[in-house]
């Protein structure tokens, strides 16, 4: 029931904030599909630790600021290399991953994919299949930041 109420209010905050209209009849058709959406996950027996991983919220503010920060860097490189100021090497790479949950995975996959240059094709067992603009993107993941953020992120360090 707690991550039932939890997903109500992270969905109607969401819905408040992006809506912008704060009119009666907009606000309760807001709350009524909130609690639909709730339902429906109830209904599909998604509302567990990683269909509603509330727990993960205070772990992710800091984490969003990093991969923030990774983002206007990686934006900057690309930049470079389309306006010629530095070569385009495309080139793939199976990269490990250290998470246990499926969760942790598609966050890592994703923050691979929003880092502009890089993108996350494939799983493949225990490793995303990774493209970059130039292959010294791919080598940066060696050092496992992302990778070591994204596991602290699921809650194992």
């Amino acid at each position: 029931m707690a991550r039932a109420f939890g997903l109500f209010l992270a969905l109607l905050t969401t819905w408040l904030l992006m809506s912008g209209i704060y009119k009666p009849l907009i606000i309760g058709f807001g709350v009524l599909s909130c609690a639909f959406s709730v339902w429906i996950a109830h209904w599909l027996g998604i509302l567990d630790r990683e269909g509603a991983p509330l727990g993960m919220l205070p772990r992710a503010i800091p984490y969003w600021f990093w991969l923030s920060v990774e983002i206007i860097k990686s934006n900057i490189d690309v930049f470079k290399r389309v306006w010629g100021l530095a070569p385009i090497d495309p080139a793939w790479k199976r990269v490990p991953t250290s998470q246990t949950t499926d969760l942790g995975r598609v966050i890592y996959a994703q923050s691979i994919t929003l880092t502009p240059g890089t993108v996350s094709v494939d799983f493949e067992g225990g490793m995303i299949v990774a493209h970059a603009l130039h292959s010294s993107a791919l080598d940066g993941m060696d050092e496992g930041e992302m990778d070591r953020r994204c596991t602290a992120l699921e809650g194992r360090v």
